[in-house]
């Protein structure tokens, strides 16, 4: 049966699982930044750079509207900030864990007056209180994958897009070959050794791995993405594979 949605650990049904995840990193907040650098070896501040230029052109557009949802602690609405011009629309960073949201807007509180700033949104990704057809552009950064249902997060998206708008989803994928083999015993039991000992928690670190090994396929979310109704649906792998980023246009009206 393929997956649907993100499944915590002793949990049967969607809203079940939103609140696991939503409790989750409400009590990893604090350690959060510290435990993606440490992990990562500071790999991901590459990936979100990355992905951040990868939409350059339409945050360089002052009057795009832009979502960063799932924002986490903010670091790829940081990376989004470095391309907006000054004084552009603040770009929204929603997430619904409130403690990890309290950090990122600590974040953009740090931009001076007259730099492009972001707007804290605590919200729900599958129910977002936006307006449909009223973004330019859609990003989200290993906040994807934790969604309840997979299918339901970019029908939501696709009804907040304009025609003609970008959605891009930077997420975790297993690599194959003797990279993967070794990434796979990183991943699987050195990363939640690491995260136990630095956060004090098994439960979230240990989900981690799990969440990646139950996600889509490169393919399979790509099919997906199509069957909602997206168009030039792509995956661009960074890192050998490790993560990668999903890029798709909602259908343009002719």
């Amino acid at each position: 049966m393929p997956t649907t949605g993100a499944k915590p650990m002793g949990v049967q049904d969607e809203a079940h699982a939103a609140e696991a995840v939503q409790q989750m990193f409400n009590a990893i907040a604090p350690r959060y930044d510290l435990l993606n650098h440490v992990l990562s070896a500071n790999i991901d501040r590459l990936w979100w750079a990355r992905t951040a230029s990868k939409f350059r052109s339409v945050l360089a557009d002052p009057n795009a509207a832009v979502l960063d949802i799932c924002c986490g602690t903010g670091d790829l609405t940081m990376a989004l900030l470095k391309h907006r011009p000054k004084e552009a629309r603040p770009v929204l960073a929603a997430d619904f864990a409130h403690g990890m949201l309290r950090r990122g807007a600590q974040k953009f509180g740090a931009n001076s007056p007259n730099r492009s700033v972001a707007i804290a949104l605590e919200a729900d990704a599958l129910h977002l209180p936006i307006r449909s057809g009223s973004l330019d552009l859609i990003v989200t950064a290993f906040g994807f994958r934790n969604l309840a249902n997979y299918e339901s997060g970019l029908r939501e998206f696709h009804r907040v897009l304009k025609p003609g708008g970008q959605l891009g989803i930077l997420e975790f994928s297993e690599p194959g070959g003797l990279i993967g083999k070794i990434y796979a015993f990183y991943f699987r039991r050195i990363l939640p050794a690491i995260g136990r000992l630095i956060c004090g928690k098994d439960g979230p670190y240990s989900y981690l791995p799990a969440s990646v090994g139950a996600f889509p396929t490169p393919p399979e979310l790509l099919a997906m993405m199509q069957r909602v109704g997206y168009s030039d649906c792509k995956w661009q792998p960074y890192t050998f594979g490790i993560a990668g980023l999903y890029t798709a246009v909602r259908t343009p009206v002719l």
